[in-house]
């Protein structure tokens, strides 16, 4: 049985969620997020709640349950909040800053990395020290988690002296260096 699915989706006030052939969708003020039902589900709507039950007891039905039951609170999330990955960029010499739409990022090499926004993501770098934070926000939990991966893989974090661009909830195990 799910641990997930049994709970229902609360819908906070100001989302509107519909359901129209196959397909979950709320509306907020970050935009509106679209969820596909799968058949292996049923999907009901009463008093500000989502719930999600399975068709029957098999295995695939089970499974289903608490994925759909997931997407969809993630998809009402988004839709009223909002998602958002930070990004330490550790090194000397290493910054951050947004040029119109697009991210230039100082890494270490002998260029700049031109990294294109995408339209459905802002980005913006926050940092009482500099350009060191980089904020990555959004309605689609996906999207910036793919995005802040995307910005994270130009250059991961070394073990040695933890140089490069982490999450800031992270923790890079750091190694010993050389002995003589």
């Amino acid at each position: 049985m799910s641990r997930v699915g049994i709970y229902p989706v609360t819908v906070p006030s100001g989302v509107e969620v519909a359901i129209n052939d196959g397909v979950l969708s709320a509306k907020g003020k970050n935009g509106e997020q679209i969820v596909s039902l799968m058949d292996l589900v049923n999907v009901s709507i009463e008093d500000n709640q989502v719930t999600v039950s399975p068709i029957n007891q098999t295995k695939k039905a089970r499974q289903a349950w608490g994925t759909t039951r997931a997407l969809i609170n993630n998809a009402v999330i988004g839709a009223s909040e909002g998602f958002v990955k930070r990004l330490n960029v550790n090194g000397v010499g290493y910054r951050a800053a947004v040029q119109g739409s697009t991210l230039k990022l100082s890494l270490g090499f002998s260029h700049d990395i031109d990294f294109p926004i995408p339209e459905d993501v802002k980005i913006s770098i926050e940092g009482d020290r500099g350009q060191t934070i980089i904020a990555v926000y959004g309605a689609s939990k996906q999207r910036v988690g793919q995005v802040a991966s995307n910005i994270r893989g130009y250059r991961p974090p070394e073990p040695y002296k933890g140089k490069g661009v982490k999450y800031t909830d992270e923790v890079i195990l750091r190694k010993e260096g050389k002995k003589k």
